[in-house]
């Protein structure tokens, strides 16, 4: 099923040209072309290896195409180009990654460490730090483990610190891979009612998952990958109600006629 990409109305924060991306040889992407809009609210669904998590760290420009184009707000991604300072600092400030596994992301001593970090890297004033570190510990109800070791926190407690960590320096772009994976129920929702918040918000958020139950909540518009390749697109509605396609691509035990409820 390949319907139509939403209209970019404000302009796209990405684009992606006939991308290719191989670790040592294997493929991750290929040819994977796509348009993410400003201000849109998107998943990228697929199984374990479909290349969700690789089309992200491109986004976050961790890594760079082998074969074709990346542009992030209208200028060409690449290596080379994130050798500038200026365009690497404009960039980093307003994309967000938070990653799959919290431990990966959290690296500072103390919860209070962790959030200050970046807004000490983009050399805002203390003051400012203070203010915008205790307001984020509210919003995410962790000001209880301002001074606790992140690596001592419950999966859920580090899942709200990485997010707070990230969301602290306002970006215009969050991007998440699995963001509710190895989650307790009560967290999972915690964290789907803040993407279903995102919504409408003007953020524009790219979410990687294969729990197709939260995919109506949190997205405005869906991208289908199967080993490495895009293979549909669509509003929620469309791509949640297509039984064969969710089979196909493993997204839907191919022994299991219900789909998700959209």
């Amino acid at each position: 099923m390949q319907t139509a990409a939403p209209q970019l109305s404000t302009g796209s924060v990405f684009e992606l040209v006939d991308v290719h991306y191989a670790y040592q040889d294997i493929p991750a992407l290929n040819g994977v072309s796509l348009c993410i809009p400003a201000g849109q609210c998107i998943a990228l669904l697929g199984a374990n290896g479909s290349g969700k998590s690789t089309l992200l760290r491109l986004l976050a420009a961790l890594c760079f195409p082998d074969r074709g184009q990346l542009a992030a707000f209208g200028t060409p991604l690449s290596e080379e180009r994130m050798q500038q300072e200026a365009l690497a600092y404009d960039f980093r400030r307003r994309v967000g990654l938070v990653f799959q596994n919290p431990d990966v992301q959290l690296f500072n001593p103390t919860v209070f460490d962790e959030l200050a970090f970046g807004p000490l890297q983009l050399g805002w004033e203390k003051a400012d730090i203070l203010r915008c570190v205790d307001a984020m510990l509210a919003q995410f109800a962790i000001a209880g483990l301002k001074h606790r070791s992140p690596h001592r926190l419950s999966g859920g407690e580090k899942k709200r610190v990485a997010l707070a960590s990230v969301l602290i320096t306002r970006p215009d772009v969050l991007l998440l891979d699995e963001p509710t994976a190895a989650l307790d129920p009560r967290s999972q929702r915690e964290v789907v009612r803040f993407l279903a918040g995102c919504r409408g918000s003007g953020r524009t958020v790219v979410t990687a998952t294969h729990h197709l139950d939260i995919v109506a909540e949190i997205a405005d518009y869906c991208f289908v990958l199967q080993a490495g390749r895009l293979v549909a697109q669509g509003v929620p509605v469309d791509i949640l109600g297509n039984a064969a396609l969710l089979r196909a691509t493993q997204l839907l035990d191919a022994h299991n006629d219900s789909t998700p409820h959209p």
